[in-house]
């Protein structure tokens, strides 16, 4: 086949991958509902493809991304085909599906969506429509049956209880970090939040569960004795030792985990923690499909993650921290890898957030603030730069400007050390003027 011919027969790909891209776009305005009944219908329309796969599903505040792209970097690294599913992406829709890594094609995307089409069509003159993301989550349903994955890491959403995802009866369940966040749909204690979390609790279904207070303990255990689930905790008998750190090539740590070795290319304690979790999923998965756990942990070297806590070359730090707790987790890693450094700190984020608190910790490293807004789904609210300003005038007096846009927020801080947070959605915005689109959607 000729290069011209080719040329051609990729740009007719590209084309019909953004028309259903935008297929899925316009489902946005139906914003978020919690439930599982639209989601079940549309599975059901298509062949129930979840039916033929292995879950692992994964809910948590903080840590689902990270925990799934180890576990994801481990099992590849025994022989196993994985597919990951999470959100949001960050320069494309193609990184919420992966398989071994790499994100679905343009092909793969459109023949999925124009096969789902129908069925939602006909759901929505009923007067109820898919979202966006119950889509999605049937797309991956549908691409990693197709693909005959052996083992797919299935990132919750939102919540657990009525998220999409809920749908599946995995092999495992995984429940990373628990912290306030999304009050108006999960609740406003901490209590209350573990419950939606251990909605993705399946009866007869083993749990494991990271370090947690004793009021989410309390209900994740209730929930494991009421479905007759195993519980495995982490806890201080799973501790890390003989940590060491190495920045020669990319930022890695070493540790021990009982008498195996990890090294982890992710900073901070809160991936210590995350990995802890992670060893002991594996632990167990290993004495039920007989690998070698060492080889297994040895694959975490190769895990990726973008745009959490990702430092780049120059020492710009990009991460999506976006409430209080993920930010106490981002300052007290960037307190372990570069202590003392302070930054210009380049904040966004949607109005539903508590952006007080985020910036309240923020503030603990930062020379000067420079904000603007978000460019996200029309249908969430965000800050303006000039807003979040007079938020943070209101808890401290450094130094803040506000900007109109990116382009303006990288003007004002050449050659300053440069942290983004606030939103994975800023993340994205962020990474593509420093690393290549293909280290983003293949990982």
């Amino acid at each position: 086949m000729s290069n011209k011919l080719k040329n051609h027969q990729s740009k007719i790909i590209n084309q019909k991958f953004i028309q259903a891209e935008q297929y899925l776009d316009q489902l946005q305005m139906f914003g978020i509902k919690l439930g599982l009944k639209q989601v079940c219908e549309l599975a059901t329309a298509v062949g129930n493809p979840h039916e033929q796969l292995r879950f692992i599903h994964i809910a948590g505040s903080n840590g689902k991304g990270s925990c799934g792209a180890m576990l994801g970097a481990a099992l590849r690294a025994v022989g196993f085909k994985v597919g990951f599913f999470s959100s949001p992406h960050l320069i494309s829709i193609r990184e919420r599906f992966r398989i071994n890594g790499r994100g679905i094609s343009e092909n793969d995307f459109t023949v999925i969506v124009d096969r789902l089409r129908p069925a939602a069509d006909k759901m929505r003159e009923g007067g109820r429509c898919p979202t966006y993301f119950e889509f999605s989550t049937v797309i991956a349903a549908t691409y990693f049956a197709e693909q005959q994955v052996d083992f797919v890491l299935w990132e919750t959403g939102m919540g657990g209880r009525l998220d999409a995802t809920n749908f599946v009866t995995p092999y495992c369940s995984v429940i990373t970090g628990i912290a306030l966040e999304h009050q108006q749909y999960l609740g406003d204690t901490l209590a209350a939040i573990a419950g939606e979390k251990a909605g993705i609790i399946k009866h007869g279904k083993p749990v494991f569960v990271a370090k947690m207070p004793e009021e989410v303990l309390t209900v994740i255990n209730h929930k494991c004795e009421e479905m007759e689930s195993e519980l495995f905790r982490v806890d201080d008998n799973l501790a890390c030792s003989d940590i060491s750190f190495n920045s020669d090539h990319g930022y890695f740590q070493s540790f021990a985990i009982k008498n195996y070795q990890l090294t982890i290319p992710l900073a901070g304690a809160m991936q210590r923690c995350n990995s802890q979790l992670v060893f002991m999923v594996l632990e167990y998965l290993a004495t039920k499909f007989d690998f070698e756990l060492q080889t297994a942990l040895d694959g975490i070297r190769t895990a990726r993650w973008p745009g959490r806590l990702q430092i780049l070359n120059d020492g710009t730090v990009i991460d999506g921290a976006h409430n209080p707790d993920g930010v106490e987790k981002l300052i007290a890693a960037l307190n372990e890898t570069m202590p003392g450094k302070r930054f210009t700190v380049i904040f966004a984020a949607f109005a539903d957030k508590d952006v007080i608190g985020a910036l309240s910790g923020l503030d603990t490293v930062a020379d000067s603030f420079i904000f603007m807004p978000l460019t996200g789904p029309d249908w969430r609210e965000t800050y303006s730069g000039d807003e979040l300003r007079i938020m943070l005038e209101s808890i401290s007096n450094t130094l803040a400007i506000a900007v109109n846009s990116l382009s303006e927020a990288l003007e004002q801080s050449i050659n300053q050390p440069r942290l983004f947070a606030g939103s994975l959605f800023l993340a994205g915005e962020v990474l593509p003027h420093f690393v290549s689109k293909d280290e983003i959607i293949d990982i």
